[in-house]
């Protein structure tokens, strides 16, 4: 029996396109998932809709089931919920999250599945893959108890991190953007919200999301002595300047990276990446993060939409992306029910 699909390709930097495609027939050990929901990671699935991804990092960006080559023609995405309509009994009907590109329906193999726990709904799980970033970024910085922290760039990852450290006792934490809409996002949170010029100082912790120069350096601003930044944001091909004068070295300040493709040092030897992924599902229970989904689209819209996000001319946090009027009926009858 002949499996038909349709997924979304960058034909070339700038112009999506809807694409038929016909799944390969599923081995013993495969899933075949019908999709409910993807989420448009901005920040990187902008610079990759842009053409900005270095050539020197074309292989580290790669997705998990990506096709293609970057700049494009390209496959490109990673936040995928779905329901799997064939597998394993285990996984049979249920609600999965996978790291696949937008696409109606595909076949991977049930490892790269991860069950949406009952609690988390189908719409909300498609942030599986940013609170995951948070996780690991948080695993990557050890706060501590009665730390001062700011976060710089109250984006998805921004506002991922965020929230989590807002469930951390007695501790400080200022968002710090320079939109003032996000502080109604920085109040759902439970987080205090600044400008830049009037974010508070004198932070043991400084996590930057922002993936500009300015942010950056308002991080390095905002510390105390011995203070860390964390750098979250990926610049892709743009090259920036980091003021490492002034009170960088009398201050003993530390900026280091972090990035999501390997479990973070302090927890690699005991958790893996499945684990990492649970944990952030498990997370999405709390319904804070619905303050992270400021737009939806059909599949259908998304050579329409991408553009407009990738120009900035459609601003927001995660844009979700419909499938059908199956997903659409199931998020109106949730919506009702609360």
């Amino acid at each position: 029996m002949e499996r038909a699909a349709r997924a979304f390709w960058l034909r070339s930097p700038g112009h999506g396109e809807i694409r038929d495609v016909v799944l390969p027939e599923p081995g013993a050990d495969d899933v075949v998932v019908r999709a409910l929901w993807s989420g448009v990671s901005r920040g990187t699935e902008s610079l990759v809709f842009r053409g900005g991804v270095p050539e020197s990092q074309y292989a580290a960006m790669r997705a998990p089931f990506q096709e293609g080559d970057f700049p494009g023609p390209v496959k490109y995405g990673y936040l995928g919920v779905g329901v799997v309509e064939e597998g394993p009994r285990r996984l049979a009907g249920r609600t999965v999250f996978c790291l696949h590109p937008h696409q109606s329906r595909y076949v991977v193999p049930a490892s790269a599945v991860t069950p949406v726990p009952d609690g988390v709904p189908a719409e909300r799980a498609v942030l599986a893959g940013t609170v995951e970033t948070a996780v690991n970024a948080l695993w990557d910085a050890a706060p501590l108890v009665g730390d001062r922290i700011a976060v710089v760039g109250a984006g998805m990852i921004g506002c991922s991190v965020a929230a989590l450290l807002a469930k951390y006792p007695g501790v400080r934490v200022q968002l710090v953007d320079p939109e003032p809409s996000r502080a109604a996002v920085a109040a759902a949170l439970g987080v205090g919200f600044a400008l830049p010029d009037d974010a508070l100082g004198d932070c043991d912790l400084a996590v930057h999301a922002s993936a500009t120069e300015a942010g950056l350096t308002r991080c390095l601003e905002l510390l105390a002595p011995e203070g860390t930044v964390l750098e979250l944001s990926w610049y892709g091909d743009r090259r920036i300047s980091v003021p490492l004068g002034e009170a960088f070295h009398s201050g003993r300040l530390v900026l280091r990276g972090s990035q999501v493709g390997r479990v973070a040092e302090a927890r690699r030897s005991r958790r893996s990446f499945a684990d990492r992924l649970a944990l952030s599902l498990d997370l999405l229970a709390d319904p804070v993060f619905d303050a992270l989904i400021t737009g939806e689209c059909g599949f259908d819209e998304l050579p329409s939409v991408l553009p407009r996000i990738a120009s900035g001319g459609l601003p927001g946090l995660c844009h979700r992306v419909r499938y059908g009027q199956a997903a659409h009926r199931t998020a109106l009858s949730r919506s009702s029910a609360t």
